[in-house]
């Protein structure tokens, strides 16, 4: 199977569908603006060209500044002027990929040797919100006027996944992780392992506050919803790297098949499908940062993250590296054979080569099952959280008050400065050309076309819908229209 095909497209680059075929994940956008040069588009479709975030030149020093920090560094005035960058980065790689004008985020990260960085930037930033963000949530007389700068560290982690996913796409980028990529295989496996054990508590928060909270208590709730995103994000990510199986060494090999047992947790992900649920008979996919309900036409229709599981399998069980490296034990060829009743027909008409996956599972019925193996093989493994770890053992208390004093508590004039800083990276006009899909009504879920004109951060489809959800959303945009004329 090809790892990175692409449908055909129209000569004029109109919308294809998100995931057709197998590889295929980010959108197209028609860049002829003149109405109804797309079948079904009402207006003029979306041009992108005047979009550019950042001129070749800015990109490349930004990328040359990348760095990692210490773990008592995170949110400090340097961390966040990285963040920064990284935010900008990651919109403009987004963009870069959404108009099919070549990538040159990308490109600039693998010569300037930066995705390591990246990796390690990650890793530290998760094991932030492991050990000090619960210790800060902790403190009673900790009381913040504004919980923003906490977020943004918290967003970090999610901003950086979102960039890996972008360009881990192309194959270049995972082999220009090096050693590092031991690390990244190590942090797929602790998110999905955690999807994989929420999925028997239920579906993931709503992320609506309650009125009784305390912004700390919301910021948790807030992580809480982004945690589960990012292990979605990392499931794509998990999946590029599958697709470069042959070229990864035999460490990074044995660590997803024998340490891992990568195939096994793949086909727990899905039969459980954390990002599905039922709710009052009918099925919701959680989407664009929400959950939406699925027509009952469009059921049967194969999902991106589906997708992505059956792929990262494809590339696991049927590549001649993976097959020499995969000891099949009884416990993995019982979990192994659940999947031929997911292979429907359906299934097949819409990834066609899984017929080799089912032609492999009807041989694996006959096939001898191993013992497991313990052979005495000298390997490398992931050093960067044992280090991170290591370092920083017992210090958890004094770098979160460390940040308390230093970091988290800025006066009003740093928040001026900070909030002017915001609104210049995040560009209105560029958020919206990035978004994964049109605007959804806050109350109905419905395709939206109409704007809070106070806050400008809510959509809804008719001024009904608007009416209804006001009780909940009324609070938060009288705060952010007074926090948009505070800048």
């Amino acid at each position: 199977m090809a790892a990175r095909t692409h449908a055909p497209q129209p000569s004029h680059n109109c919308p294809v569908p998100d995931f057709g075929t197998v590889g295929v994940r980010r959108p197209r956008v028609c860049q002829h603006p003149h109405p109804g040069c797309c079948p079904g588009s009402a207006g003029p479709c979306l041009d992108m060209g005047d979009l550019e975030l950042l001129l070749p030149g800015e990109a490349e020093v930004l990328v040359r500044g990348l760095r990692s920090f210490p773990l008592r560094e995170m949110g400090s005035e340097g961390w966040n002027q990285q963040h920064e960058n990284l935010e900008k980065l990651n919109m403009q790689a987004i963009l870069d990929a959404t108009v099919s004008q070549g990538e040159p985020i990308q490109e600039l990260l693998v010569t300037h040797g930066k995705v390591p960085t990246l990796v390690e930037e990650l890793i530290t930033v998760e094991m932030w919100k492991q050990k000090v963000f619960p210790v800060l949530c902790r403190v009673e007389d900790f009381k913040p006027q504004n919980t923003f700068p906490i977020y943004m560290v918290v967003h970090h982690e999610a901003s950086i996944i979102n960039l890996l996913e972008t360009v881990f796409f192309h194959k270049e980028v995972c082999e220009s992780a090096e050693d590092t990529v031991l690390d990244l295989v190590d942090y797929c496996h602790r998110k999905l392992t955690l999807l994989v054990a929420r999925s028997g508590c239920g579906s993931p928060p709503e992320g609506e506050g309650s009125q009784d909270s305390n912004p700390m208590q919301e910021l948790q709730k807030q992580a809480e919803l982004m945690e589960f995103e990012i292990a979605l994000k990392a499931l794509s990510v998990l999946r590029y790297i599958t697709d470069c199986v042959d070229s990864l060494s035999l460490s990074t090999l044995s660590r997803m098949l024998s340490t891992h047992n990568l195939p096994c947790l793949l086909v727990e992900l899905l039969e459980h499908s954390p990002w599905s649920r039922w709710e009052g008979g009918k099925l919701q996919q959680f989407e664009g940062s929400r959950w939406l309900t699925v027509a009952p036409s469009e059921q049967q229709k194969l999902r991106k993250l589906d997708g992505q599981v059956w792929i990262a399998l494809y590339n696991l069980l049927l590549s001649p590296e993976a097959q020499a490296r995969y000891c099949l034990t009884s416990f993995a060829k019982g979990q192994l054979l659940k999947l031929r009743a997911f292979l429907t027909d359906t299934l097949l008409d819409q990834l066609p080569n899984l017929a080799h996956l089912q032609s492999f599972l009807a041989q694996l019925t006959l096939t001898e099952t191993q013992p497991p193996k313990k052979d005495l093989v000298l390997e490398q493994i992931p050093e960067i959280w044992e280090r991170l770890e290591r370092e920083n053992r017992g210090k958890w208390q004094a770098i979160a008050k460390h940040q308390l004093q230093h970091v988290f508590s800025p006066s009003e004039q740093d928040l001026r400065l900070q909030a002017r800083r915001w609104a210049e990276t995040y560009r209105l006009d560029v958020l919206e050309a990035v978004a994964p899909e049109r605007p959804r009504c806050a109350y109905c879920s419905a395709e939206a076309s109409k704007r809070c004109s106070r806050c400008q951060n809510e959509w809804y489809c008719c001024r009904e819908c608007q009416v209804k959800h006001w009780e909940k959303h009324g609070k938060t945009c009288v705060l952010a229209a007074q926090g948009d004329r505070a800048k």
